[in-house]
């Protein structure tokens, strides 16, 4: 079982930086694959970021809307995962979710809150 735990939302005007962070703790060796979804209330979820362990070359994926403002990274004990998102814009309004990939089983956080408001 792994047991995702996010942290670092809130409200930031436009144009501002937020970092996200997320700690996987449970009964697990290593953590195939960490990222982030959003979703909005009544839409369907979008996936943000995702990045590999370091042992699979730590490979970063990135939606096409953020490429360049965010970047995705994991802590040296790989059991974290940090979102940094510079250049918020209004339409990034969310709740993210951290996402863990353990031998194929999706696991999720509870979601923190990103608003982005003048």
């Amino acid at each position: 079982q792994v047991q995702l735990v996010e942290s670092g939302g809130g409200l930031v005007q436009p144009g501002g930086s937020l970092r996200l962070s997320c700690k996987a703790t449970g009964t697990f060796f290593s953590i195939d694959s960490m990222g982030w979804y959003r979703q909005a209330p009544g839409t369907q979820g979008e996936l943000v970021a995702s990045i590999t362990r370091n042992g699979m070359d730590g490979i970063t994926y990135y939606t096409d809307s953020v490429n360049g403002r965010f970047t995705i990274s994991r802590g040296d004990a790989e059991n974290t995962v940090y979102l940094q998102m510079n250049s918020l814009k209004s339409e990034d309004t969310d709740v993210y979710y951290c996402n863990a990939i353990l031998f194929g089983k999706y696991y999720w956080g509870k979601g923190t809150l990103v608003t982005i408001s003048s």
